[in-house]
């Protein structure tokens, strides 16, 4: 008899506190042009770095999650989230704000790579990544429209990063300790990651879809102030009513599931994006900037939540998410130095050209891979359908079912 199928809510809960900082970049990379003594590069800079530590967190930590437990590393990447978030929003010195963005994006990455893993291993990781997706964007939305009225600085789009991570840590003790190697005559190559060439194309495309991405999303705040001439709440206020919107793309993501397969999704989800992201660089008014931010907004979290899904098919142990998840933060960090420097460059409407260009290339082989990945799922359906031998599906009783990898053969 199947286990009946509830919510994760402790990895849920950690995947929002593990985006929230790329979510709320672009309030974070502006204030810290206009609080601090920096430029727009230097402050798109300071982004990058938060990122950069974020994504090596996860390549650091991608094949260790099951020996040193999904909880002493959840709770880990939680406190340098408070400590390092939190100290940079106390300080106004620009090295101790460097130092505690690069520990706070760390910890970020611990908290990911240990939703990612536990995600990976559920029966439905596209359901779990729906639900991880709107409770980040619902709270990025909500802070979007709180911080403007919170005054000047840079301390507050941190700050809330540090409160989250602290109100999550409490849902830690539902995560599964130190998992013991596991024993099983059926599968001698246990450390072997299956499906090589589809996670490595997937590993590389990852980067340059994430980075033009945050590209856009690291310099979309300047785009509304500077080039549409809106006020930081109207500013603000698009961002909370895109992020909204993109609530409503998650939750059509998850009603649709896998009906459409992941190639269409992701394929045609990348294509429209791009165009999105000329229209929102080319804004100049209110209803252009809207337009882009909402309409990339809907997409961007569909097409996400298809891509970590497939990164998951690949590997049940989560080794796949966890790598693709950090080469993707890889992309991440150098969104925002990237948008700086090629709006300083170019401006704005070129930077999205260029950008809408590149995302249009990358978009083949992540098509590629979901249709492979299809095919390698249906082939193995159909050996496990014809052999006699297959193990009862385990029963859980943790959050996070690190028994799932050692009990199954795989």
């Amino acid at each position: 008899m199947s286990a009946p199928r509830t919510m994760p809510w402790p990895l849920v809960a950690l995947f929002t506190a593990g985006y929230l900082a790329p979510y709320l970049l672009p309030t974070t990379v502006g204030r810290l042009d206009t609080g601090l003594p920096l430029s727009a590069t230097q402050a798109g800079a300071i982004g990058s770095a938060l990122l950069l530590s974020s994504a090596a967190a996860g390549f650091l930590l991608a094949s260790r999650i099951e020996r040193i437990g999904a909880r002493t590393l959840a709770r880990l990447g939680l406190a340098l989230a408070f400590l390092g978030y939190g100290g940079a929003a106390l300080t106004g010195v620009v090295p101790a704000v460097v130092a505690g963005a690069l520990v706070g994006g760390f910890g970020s990455g611990t908290v990911t790579a240990v939703a990612a893993g536990g995600i990976a291993a559920q029966r439905d990781p596209h359901r779990v990544t729906t639900f991880g997706l709107l409770g980040v964007s619902a709270l990025a939305g909500a802070l979007y429209l709180t911080i403007p009225h919170l005054g000047p600085g840079h301390g507050q789009p941190l700050a809330a990063i540090a409160l989250t991570a602290l109100a999550v840590w409490p849902l830690t003790g539902r995560l599964s300790g130190r998992t013991a190697p596991a024993r099983t005559h059926t599968h001698t190559r246990r450390g072997r990651l299956p499906h090589l060439r589809a996670g490595l194309l997937l590993a590389a495309a990852m980067p340059c879809w994430s980075l033009v991405q945050n590209a856009l999303w690291g310099v979309s705040g300047r785009i509304g102030l500077d080039q549409a001439h809106l006020t930081e709440v109207t500013v603000g206020a698009v961002f909370a009513v895109a992020l909204g919107a993109g609530l409503v793309g998650v939750v059509g993501a998850g009603a649709l599931g896998p009906r459409l397969g992941r190639a269409v999704p992701i394929g045609l989800g990348t294509a429209l994006i791009a165009g999105c992201i000329a229209l929102s660089a080319s804004a100049t008014d209110l209803p252009s900037f809207a337009g882009g931010e909402i309409a990339w907004n809907v997409l961007y979290p569909v097409v996400l939540s298809y891509v970590i899904g497939l990164a998951a098919s690949l590997d049940p142990r989560g080794r796949w998410a966890v790598f693709v998840g950090s080469a993707s933060s890889l992309g991440t960090a150098a969104g925002p130095l990237t948008g700086s420097a090629l709006a300083a460059w170019a401006g704005f409407p070129v930077m999205g050209e260029m950008l809408a260009v590149g995302l249009l290339g990358v978009a083949v082989p992540l098509t590629v891979v979901a249709l492979r990945a299809g095919r390698q799922t249906v082939s193995v359906v159909e050996i496990r359908v014809d052999t006699p031998a297959v193990p009862a599906q385990p029963t859980y009783d943790t959050a996070y079912p690190n028994s799932y990898a050692s009990t199954s053969a795989r």
